[in-house]
């Protein structure tokens, strides 16, 4: 006589804390939208590489980089190289909205469509708990994102290093409000606070367009508040000196004007009369204000790991907070 066992069920796993399966669902209803993000990872990378060749392949005649005859006296680059000078000066800017694209898109057709519409109660029903839905959510396209736009980073850091060397070469500066943004992990920071954010405000407003609207509002005020008060993220470094301040090549003045004997800042308001009126002498004006020497406050090339870091922790600490509420949120309404 044979005996069947029974296979003890406490040490099956019944609910798997991997998020493979509802991973694989949303890539599959998604595809449409992952072949796009795709797309515009090759256009970029496209973009970049046609202006590197394009500029390459330019014929100019000097050996400064002058494409006027050799020793003229105008200067005249080769167009390619100013267009390139122009195009990728705006490159942080570009890669900037597509990180604050992903957070709409999560926002709106990945998360608020769903509670909106009710199909999120088909996942809920097979074995998905809510929480999970909502990670799964929030991680495929975070990871897809950091992926993305670190290929991206690499790559316009590589455009922007083919500019280097040429004479009058208008190069975009590292702290231009166009380029800092999009070389840096700054980026990724912002690409997975857009995540987050877009998270919070679909489970909160639960409405597509509002949630997508909500979310590309609150993204805003973060990329034009952290860009406006960037200088303030790192101690700038004090210089004076009796005639006007040397400066480096790639310093970022953030502040300069006058200094007098007590160590009082004047700036070029204090003798605005003097600045609009050719006919006055405008040292006269110092002079009479008791200015004795001229300071600058400046962010060396140094300071762009440093800042870049802590603009990177600022970003991620929001973005674990908006995680947190999400979920917190997301148990209130749902348990």
């Amino acid at each position: 006589m044979s005996t069947l066992t029974r296979p003890k069920t406490n040490t099956v796993d019944t609910t798997p804390v991997a998020l493979r399966g509802p991973a694989r669902v949303l890539l599959r209803v998604h595809r449409k939208a992952l072949w796009a993000a795709g797309a515009l990872l090759v256009l970029g990378i496209s973009i970049v590489v046609a202006l590197r060749v394009w500029m390459a392949s330019a014929k100019e005649l000097c050996a400064d980089g002058d494409i006027t005859p050799c020793g003229g006296s105008v200067y005249q680059p080769s167009y390619a190289r100013t267009s390139t000078e122009v195009f990728l000066g705006d490159g942080g800017t570009v890669l900037l909205l597509l990180a604050g694209l992903i957070g709409v898109f999560v926002a709106g057709p990945l998360i608020a469509r769903e509670l909106e519409s009710g199909t999120f109660r088909l996942a809920w029903a097979q074995s998905v708990s809510p929480a999970r839905w909502l990670a799964a959510r929030l991680a495929v396209p975070a990871a897809l994102a950091v992926v993305g736009l670190t290929v991206l980073i690499a790559v316009y850091r590589w455009g922007l290093w083919a500019l280097r060397g040429y004479p009058y070469s208008q190069l975009p500066r590292w702290y231009d409000s166009g380029v800092f943004p999009g070389t840096g992990p700054a980026l990724l920071g912002f690409a997975l606070l857009a995540v987050a954010v877009g998270g919070l405000c679909a489970v909160l407003v639960r409405r597509t367009l509002l949630s997508m609207s909500a979310t590309a509002l609150v993204l805003g005020t973060v990329a034009l508040g952290l860009g406006g008060r960037r200088y303030v993220l790192w101690p700038t470094v004090f210089r004076q000196s009796a005639g006007p301040v040397k400066l480096d090549s790639g310093d970022w003045v953030v502040d300069m004007g006058r200094l007098t004997e007590s160590g009082r800042k004047l700036y070029w308001e204090d003798c605005y009369d003097y600045a609009a009126d050719p006919l006055q002498d405008i040292d006269a004006c110092w002079r009479d204000l008791g200015a004795v020497g001229h300071f600058a406050e400046v962010h060396p090339a140094s300071h762009y790991w440093p800042l870049q870091l802590v603009e990177t922790g600022i970003l991620l600490a929001l973005a674990a907070l908006a995680v947190f509420a999400a979920f917190r949120v997301l148990r209130r309404l749902h348990g």
